[in-house]
């Protein structure tokens, strides 16, 4: 089984996501895990996002993958060789919503496996997010084009790329920063919000409110284990 260091772009799929966006990549679930404090367990718990694409055939190669990663200095063996491992991949290190964690990609045929590592005592140790590859790597290529945003005429303003901020600026001169996620070409999220890229121009026209991409360097740049056995 191949194991590489994820992409950039690929690292934000590694948290939790929107319904929009669970169901725009194909999302199955993610498996959340510790290695206790001795470093050396193995506590776990699956979240499914799309129960539906929990098939038996996913199931039964989830395990396999799972118990590949539990083997002797593996990334998933335990907490000391899961930072022994991250060390020899430099490229997957990046900041992360907890500080620096560490992320990897793996596939097989069907399916794409993210896993965010953070081999720190007192916090869980690694998610593993599960999609189906085709409609992940679909999404993210369109997601390269960026996202648009507009004024209510349709006049494109700027882009700005997926995961990007935006400035909004209200009425009286409040200013806050949204991050942006792309759906599709019509549609983004600011904030936690699902929107019409149209309906967001004449929702910030109505109000009075101003929108501008925050500036980019403004931004953060950026022995065998135990047997795992699916928890139905």
């Amino acid at each position: 089984m191949e194991i590489r260091a994820m992409t950039q772009e690929e690292q934000k799929y590694t948290y939790r996501q929107s319904m929009q966006l669970d169901g725009q990549t194909g999302s199955i679930g993610y498996l959340r895990g510790d290695f206790a404090n001795s470093g050396y367990g193995f506590y776990t718990k699956w979240f499914d996002t799309r129960a539906y694409r929990k098939t038996e055939e996913f199931q039964s190669e989830f395990d396999e993958v799972i118990n590949t990663l539990r083997e002797d200095q593996g990334l998933l063996h335990n907490r000391y060789d899961m930072k022994a491992f991250a060390g020899q991949y430099p490229d997957s290190s990046f900041e992360g919503n907890c500080g620096k964690e560490y992320g990897f990609r793996t596939d097989t045929k069907e399916h794409a496996y993210l896993i965010r590592c953070n081999p720190i005592k007192g916090d869980y140790n690694f998610y593993c997010f599960c999609y189906e590859r085709k409609w992940l790597d679909r999404h993210m290529e369109s997601a390269r084009q960026g996202i648009r945003f507009i004024d209510s005429s349709y006049k494109e303003l700027f882009r700005i790329p997926d995961g990007g901020k935006i400035v909004i600026t209200s009425s009286w001169n409040e200013k806050s920063e949204r991050t942006c996620r792309f759906i599709d070409e019509y549609h983004t999220e600011v904030g936690s919000h699902l929107y019409h890229i149209c309906e967001f121009a004449e929702f910030m026209e109505r109000n009075g409110a101003k929108y501008e991409p925050k500036q980019p360097d403004m931004q953060k740049k950026k022995g065998k284990g135990r047997e795992f056995r699916w928890r139905r």
